[in-house]
């Protein structure tokens, strides 16, 4: 078992049974300064988790003593620990059941370690804002903004008039993740994943569609935009928003 000394960087662990991948992640990872843990079973991986925070895991599906999609799926229940498996296996269906039992991404090898690496930022940076509207919403009993309110625990929003309107989940979803970021560039990916629209309402529909369908509530005719197009970036939520709690 290959470990790290503290620091304050990301903390990534391996688990792989085949010693050359290991320690091809320890030292690839490692020159871009991560911390990076490398083992070769499920209870090695069990036991640095029960004892050191990790950040992200890259897990092997085939190892000796356990499957790593059941892995995937029980880690899943018990947090929401970043998680990118990788596999020999070239089957569509199981990179599907992979992402559906919890895994964020996945990998088939042979891959690319500057790939892996490009994943390990992306998968981090998302985690980071959804970590970051955790800590915005927690406790929040709604937010204000342009004289409108949504109300978190009744997922209630008023107009300025005190007029309730009506949202569908998916609105809801893509409204709480812009007053979790107001006045910053989200792009589409971003908003994909902090509005979490990938249930059955929303899965075969772009975020340009939500967005159209919220702006047409939130925006009645001749008053100002609040959501503006960053041409080939994203979207920006423009008004402030303060948090009641």
């Amino acid at each position: 078992m290959e470990l790290p000394t503290p620091g304050a960087a990301p903390h990534v662990l391996v688990v792989d049974d085949d010693p050359s991948i290991r320690q091809m992640l320890v030292d690839f990872l490692g020159d871009y300064d991560y911390k990076v843990s490398a083992v070769a079973t499920g209870a090695e991986m069990a036991e640095v988790l029960t004892r050191t925070a990790i950040d992200l895991l890259v897990l092997d599906v085939r190892l000796p003593d356990e499957d790593g999609i059941q892995i995937a799926r029980r880690l899943r229940e018990q947090s929401d620990l970043a998680i990118i498996v990788i596999t020999g296996r070239r089957d569509e269906a199981d990179r599907v059941m992979a992402l559906e039992l919890g895994a964020d991404d996945y990998l088939t090898k042979p891959f690319s370690p500057r790939e892996l690496l490009a994943r390990v930022r992306a998968l981090l940076r998302r985690t980071k804002m959804h970590a970051d509207g955790a800590r915005r919403e927690a406790g929040a009993r709604a937010y204000r903004f342009a004289g409108w309110e949504l109300n978190v625990g009744l997922r209630r929003l008023s107009s300025p008039q005190g007029d309730g309107v009506s949202l569908s989940n998916g609105e809801y979803n893509l409204l709480a993740a812009f007053l979790g970021a107001p006045q910053r560039v989200l792009t589409r990916a971003q908003l994909l994943e902090l509005s979490r629209l990938h249930d059955d309402e929303v899965y075969d529909r772009s975020i340009d569609v939500q967005v159209g369908r919220l702006r047409r509530k939130l925006e009645p005719e001749g008053q100002p935009p609040m959501i503006r197009t960053e041409r080939g970036a994203g979207y920006t939520f423009l008004p402030k928003v303060e948090i009641l709690r």
